[in-house]
């Protein structure tokens, strides 16, 4: 758990309460007291009063052995989605792009060192793992994450790329932070990244920043397609265009 002043009107029970549920995912569906109690840095006392409380609400439940969430948890999430704009804006606009192109587009935000899907229009599977709203992915080699990290002071977006601990998930990720840092200038003066399979093989992503009426950078947006179909100079060739146009109609529109 990540470690702040102290506040008297911190609640640093609701904070544990929030990492407990943070800790599971795919990977981690089901977890015992001492799986949520390493991974958060809690003690086994403090892991077992939240992991009860949440059963007790009914944001998780037990077997006996195992915690799992429920789906009361969409609640948390869905409050998010129902109560912000920008979602519901550009999903139309993902939709046109996807038909246009015959690519998987999607739109997202910066969270901590990972980006987060907020809309997506899917053509097809393209990544061994699905993709949706609400799903996570490593911002420093992913071409939207790429796209938020260049949005934001210097120092800010290697402090970032840092807390993710960044390492190779292919053998052609640049995790290096020099590198990381000169494609995060290049990419703020072009306006746009490009990604050729350091994310996955055979994935080629394209993305540009989302921006408001006062030119500020709300979220990002890609198109992402096979590297065996359009090699990564081709679909930028082939797709800056549309997307710059995008840009330009929503613009104004976001808030």
């Amino acid at each position: 758990m990540a470690s702040t002043a102290p506040d008297r009107d911190h609640m640093a029970a609701l904070e544990k309460g929030l990492a407990v549920i943070e800790c599971f995912d795919a990977i981690h569906d089901k977890l015992t007291i001492a799986d949520v109690a390493r991974a958060t840095d809690l003690s086994r006392a403090a892991a077992r009063r939240c992991l009860l409380t949440l059963a007790k609400i009914g944001y998780a439940e037990f077997d006996g052995k195992f915690f799992r969430l429920t789906p009361r948890v969409l609640r948390l999430g869905y409050a998010w989605l129902a109560s912000t704009a920008l979602p519901q804006l550009v999903q139309p606009f993902l939709e046109r792009l996807s038909e246009e192109t015959h690519e998987s587009s999607s739109a997202s935000l910066l969270d901590g060192h990972e980006i987060v899907y907020i809309a997506r229009s899917a053509q097809r599977r393209i990544m061994s793992v699905g993709l949706s709203v609400g799903s996570r992915l490593p911002a420093f080699c992913s071409s939207m994450g790429r796209v938020l990290l260049a949005a934001l002071p210097p120092e800010e977006a290697q402090a970032r790329i840092l807390a993710g601990k960044s390492r190779a998930l292919t053998p052609r990720t640049i995790t290096e932070i020099s590198q990381l840092m000169l494609i995060l200038a290049r990419v703020r003066a072009q306006g746009y990244c490009l990604v050729d399979q350091e994310l996955e093989l055979g994935l080629v992503s394209l993305a540009m920043p989302l921006v408001n009426a006062r030119g500020e950078v709300v979220a990002a947006f890609n198109l992402s397609g096979q590297a065996q179909r359009n090699s990564a100079e081709a679909m930028a060739e082939a797709f800056l265009p549309r997307m710059r146009a995008m840009q330009a109609i929503l613009q104004p529109l976001i808030k």
